[in-house]
C-alpha cells in the first residue's frame, strides 16, 4: 500500500497528515494507496518555499531556465512509458491513451523551451528627442495550478512549464484521485536541476484549494475542471485579487452533414466519444446527424462499438479502460435508464458489453439515439462513455442547437463541402473547432480554451496566451543625458 505525500521545497513532505484519502486501481476496484490531504498549514509551507525560491529564479538567465527545461523534457521523454503506466494504474487509461497524454504534455514543455524568444519585448528609438521606449514582461511571483483527474500529466504540463519558464515559482494541486504522477514529475524536475522550491505539490480537497485561493502571496491560479467548480474558483480567486483562468465543462457537438464521408464520421465519433472512457473535456458527447443520414450513421457507429475491447490498461489489446471511481461509474450509468424514460432509444447498452470480471469500475460504450435537448443526458456533462445522437432537419437547426447550449468548449463538423465548413468555423460560438477532425485540441504554440460556460477569465492556457497569463507587462521610457541637455521645463512632456 503506497503512501503519497506532498512535495515541498525540493523533497517529500515529512509533516504528519491530519486527513488522508484512498487511491484506487480502477481496473480492480481495490485501494492501492493513501494520499495525504494538505491542511492550511501545509499549503502555507508550500507557499513559503515557493516565495523563498522566487527571487533567485526570477533573476536566473533565460538561458539557464531554457537549459533546465530542455533537461526536463529529455527526462520526461525517457520516462514516458513509466509515466504512462503510472497514469493507467490510478486513472484506468489504456497504455496507448496514457502515452498520448504524456506526448501532448511534452509539446508544451517543448514550447516553453523557447522562452528566450517568447519573452522578447519591443523597442522604439527616439519616441521623443533622444528618448527611447521599450516593453518587457516580468513574472508574477508564486502561482498555482489546480488540475483534474482525467489528465494527471497533460493538464499540469499545460501550466507549469510555461509558468516556470517565465520565472515564476509554482504550486500544483493535482486531483486526489490519481496523485502519483505529479510527484514523479516533481522528481524529474529535481533531476533536471530545477532549484528547490520552484516546483511544489500539495494534495487534498477543498481545504487545500481554498487555502491557495485565499493566500495573499499566490498571485495567479489556473484551473481545469467542472463548470460549477470553475465558476467558484474564478469568483473566489478574483475576489482575493488574483489573476485567474478557470476552464470548465463541455458538451461537444459533432455536426454531420449529408455530404460527409459517413465511415470517416463514424470512426471519428467512436474514437472521440469513447477514448479514455469518455472522461475527456474534449470528448465528442453529442453527434448531430442532419437528415437523412441518422439511421445509416447510427448503424455504422453501432458496428464499430461492437468491436471495441474493454479491459485493463495494462493488458495488450485493451482499447477502453474503466472509469476512475465506482461512484462516478454509477453516476454515468444512471443516465441510461433515465434517457430511456425521457424518450431516448438505447441503441447500444454498455452494461451488456463484454466487460472484465471483478470489482473494477467498468461500463461499456453506450449509444443513446433520438436524444432531445430537453433530456438530462443532453443537458448534463456526463463525462463517461455515453454518446448521444440528436437528429436535426438541417444545417441551420444543428447550428441553433449548438448555439443554445451553455457550453462552448469544442466542436466539429464533418462535411466535404468547403463552403459549409468555412461558414461553420465562422459562425459557431465555440472556442475550438475541428473540420473533419473530432478532437480539435490545439498544438502547444496555440492556446487551449473554450467560450461561454466553458471558460471563466480572459485567457486560455499554454501558447502565447499562457505566456501573457504568467507575466505582466512593463513599459520603460528612458533618456540618457548628454552635455547638451536643457534646463528645467514645467510644461507637460510632448513627443516633440
Amino acid at each position: 500500500m503506497k503512501h503519497i505525500t506532498h512535495w515541498i521545497g525540493g523533497k517529500p513532505w515529512t509533516g504528519a497528515a491530519e486527513r488522508q484519502g484512498d487511491v484506487y486501481d480502477p481496473a480492480t476496484g481495490q485501494v492501492s494507496g493513501h494520499v495525504d490531504f494538505a491542511s492550511a498549514d501545509d499549503v502555507e509551507a508550500a507557499v513559503a518555499a515557493a516565495r523563498q525560491a522566487f527571487p533567485a529564479w526570477r533573476d536566473a538567465s533565460l538561458a539557464k531556465r531554457a537549459n533546465i527545461l530542455f533537461a526536463f523534457r529529455e527526462l520526461v521523454h525517457r520516462h514516458r512509458e513509466e509515466l504512462a503506466a503510472l497514469i493507467g494504474s490510478e486513472h484506468g487509461k489504456v497504455e496507448s491513451d496514457a502515452a498520448g497524454e504524456v506526448a501532448r504534455g511534452l509539446e508544451v514543455v517543448e514550447f516553453a523551451c523557447g522562452i528566450p524568444h517568447l519573452l522578447k519585448g519591443g523597442y522604439s528609438e527616439n519616441v521623443s528627442t533622444r528618448v527611447d521606449s521599450y516593453s518587457i514582461r516580468q513574472p508574477l511571483g508564486v502561482v498555482a495550478g489546480i488540475t483534474p483527474f482525467n489528465f494527471p500529466a497533460m493538464v499540469p504540463m499545460w501550466m507549469f512549464p510555461v509558468a516556470i519558464a517565465c520565472g515564476n515559482t509554482f504550486i500544483l494541486k493535482p486531483s486526489e484521485k490519481d496523485p502519483s504522477t505529479a510527484l514523479r514529475l516533481a522528481e524529474l524536475w529535481q533531476e533536471a536541476g530545477l532549484p528547490e522550491g520552484v516546483f511544489n505539490v500539495v494534495h487534498g480537497d477543498k481545504v487545500s484549494v481554498d487555502a491557495l485561493l485565499a493566500h495573499p502571496d499566490v498571485r495567479a491560479v489556473s484551473f481545469v475542471g467542472s463548470t460549477p467548480i470553475a465558476r467558484y474558483v474564478y469568483e473566489t480567486g478574483t475576489a482575493y485579487g488574483k489573476r485567474v483562468q478557470a476552464l470548465g465543462g463541455a458538451k461537444n457537438h459533432m455536426l454531420v452533414l449529408p455530404d460527409a464521408d459517413l465511415d470517416l464520421a463514424a470512426d471519428a465519433a467512436v474514437s472521440a466519444g469513447f477514448g479514455s472512457a469518455g472522461e475527456r473535456c474534449m470528448a465528442i458527447s453529442v453527434v448531430v446527424a442532419v437528415d437523412p443520414v441518422g439511421d445509416e450513421l447510427v448503424a455504422k457507429i453501432k458496428e464499430r462499438v461492437a468491436g471495441l475491447t474493454v479491459g485493463p490498461g495494462s493488458e495488450a489489446g485493451s482499447e477502453m479502460g474503466p472509469l476512475v471511481t465506482g461512484q462516478h461509474r454509477d453516476k454515468v450509468a444512471s443516465h441510461l435508464d433515465r434517457g430511456i424514460a425521457q424518450g431516448a432509444t438505447l441503441a447500444v447498452d454498455g452494461r451488456e458489453h463484454a466487460l472484465p470480471a471483478g470489482e473494477g469500475f467498468w461500463l461499456g460504450p453506450t449509444v443513446l439515439d433520438h436524444v432531445g435537448p430537453q433530456m438530462d443526458c443532453y443537458q448534463d456533462e456526463i463525462f463517461g462513455p455515453v454518446l448521444s445522437v440528436v437528429r436535426t432537419p438541417s444545417y441551420d437547426a444543428g447550428m441553433e442547437l449548438i448555439a443554445d447550449n451553455p457550453y462552448g468548449n469544442g466542436t466539429a463538423i464533418f462535411t466535404n463541402d468547403g463552403g459549409a465548413a468555412r461558414r461553420f468555423q465562422n459562425e459557431v460560438e465555440v472556442g475550438m473547432v475541428g473540420v473533419n477532425v473530432p478532437i480539435p485540441v490545439p498544438m502547444a504554440y496555440y492556446s487551449f480554451g473554450g467560450w461561454k460556460a466553458s471558460l471563466f477569465g480572459d485567457t486560455h492556457v499554454h501558447g502565447a496566451e499562457g505566456v501573457h497569463f504568467y507575466t505582466r507587462g512593463k513599459v520603460v521610457t528612458s533618456r540618457w543625458l548628454d552635455p547638451t541637455h536643457g534646463g528645467v521645463n514645467l510644461g507637460f512632456p510632448t513627443n516633440g
